[in-house]
């Protein structure tokens, strides 16, 4: 089992489920939203349990991302057609077990980092 909060408190989850995907996000949207690059795995929707009032921010018209609405923390990521979500690998309480699999939309990463692993790289 794996638990995370917001920075606050006030948004905790968990899952039972085995996150799957985890990966590093370079997307302008995920950069502006939590001033980096954003870590993420995914469950099946059904498998993650979310305590308190997350902040939806319809940032497309394919995807919602969640937030706290009192310390800001980006928690969650929720593509309108799909029954999985992704959250937040930093935001999880202690080690997480997982093994970073893929870095998504390099294209789009900042100017200023170079990713110096070997791990595959999607435009």
């Amino acid at each position: 089992m794996l638990k995370g909060s917001c920075l606050c408190g006030d948004i905790t989850f968990q899952t039972d489920g085995a996150p799957q995907g985890a990966s590093m996000c370079h997307c302008s949207q995920c950069r502006k939203q939590s001033g980096g690059i954003w870590s993420s795995a995914y469950v099946a929707e059904t498998d993650l349990t979310i305590s308190g009032d997350v902040l939806w921010y319809e940032a497309s018209q394919s995807a919602k991302r969640g937030s706290c609405p009192r310390c800001g923390s980006y928690l969650f990521w929720k593509a309108h057609d799909e029954d999985i979500i992704s959250f937040a690998l930093g935001a999880v309480d202690g080690p997480t077990g997982l093994e970073l699999t893929k870095h998504i939309f390099v294209r789009n990463k900042g100017d200023y980092y170079t990713i110096a692993d070997d791990v595959p790289q999607r435009d």
